[in-house]
């Protein structure tokens, strides 16, 4: 199963470049999907919301404020979890996704990989 990085860049600055890495490094696939089209990690970050059928896990990496172009997406994918890393936490998302029965998870994806529990 994957993961869908939504949020992606290619600044390896920013966390989501950091989770992208550090996910690949632990053996997961990735799909990515950023404002801006790129290659990292010879994955390319979509800018168009593709139809997977296989991602177990979305991490977010968009503010709040952005989130409401993303619900109809997410919630199509049918994901079994979204995370939702420092600085994304969204108690609309939450009930969405709960009444969708799609758990939510508020965590940090690169410690959750450090630490074992992804």
């Amino acid at each position: 199963m994957k993961t869908l990085i939504i949020g992606a860049s290619k600044n390896p600055e920013r966390y989501s470049y950091k989770a992208a890495d550090k996910l690949i490094s632990h053996g997961h696939e990735i799909e990515l999907l950023g404002l801006r089209a790129d290659t990292i990690f010879g994955k390319v970050i979509d800018t168009e919301k593709k139809q997977h059928t296989d991602i177990d896990t979305v991490t977010l990496y968009v503010g709040p404020q952005r989130q409401p172009e993303y619900y109809d997406y997410i919630i199509s994918l049918k994901p079994r979890r979204v995370i939702f890393n420092p600085g994304t936490e969204n108690e609309e998302f939450y009930e969405i996704l709960k009444k969708n029965n799609i758990e939510s998870e508020v965590a940090c994806t690169l410690v959750l990989l450090a630490t074992g529990q992804y």
